[in-house]
């Protein structure tokens, strides 16, 4: 089965950082793009940032210059390096992957991790 693998998130105050990351397991045959979307409460899932399998990368413009995602094809990992951390980046974070899977056949299909609280607070 499929699954993607979330850790790293915590309590941190304003101006602190985080490294958020994430491992894909399972029947992979590939990874396009990666992702981390993040969701506060009353609001609507948004994206924060994501890489393509050639590691180009694109940020919302709240967070750039402040937090870098990148990938280790490798490990079939993605991660988020947070720096500068405000209040505002309070939510839970979710890993997006879209990936080739051997599911019965094999099949281009989104996955998203369980999500991992990260709280900006004094």
């Amino acid at each position: 089965q499929v699954q993607l693998v979330e850790s790293g998130g915590g309590l941190v105050q304003p101006g602190g950082s985080l490294r958020l990351s994430c491992v894909a397991s399972g029947s992979i045959i590939g990874i396009n793009s990666m992702s981390w979307f993040r969701q506060s409460p009353g609001k609507q899932r948004e994206l924060v940032a994501d890489i393509t399998s050639g590691s180009s990368t694109n940020y919302v413009d709240s967070v750039k210059g402040r937090f870098t995602i990148s990938r280790d094809n490798f490990k079939n990992a993605v991660y988020l390096q947070m720096n500068s951390l405000k209040p505002e980046d309070t939510a839970v974070y979710y890993c997006y992957a879209d990936m080739k899977i051997l599911d019965v056949e094999v099949r281009s299909r989104a996955f998203w991790g369980q999500g991992t609280q990260v709280t900006v607070s004094s």
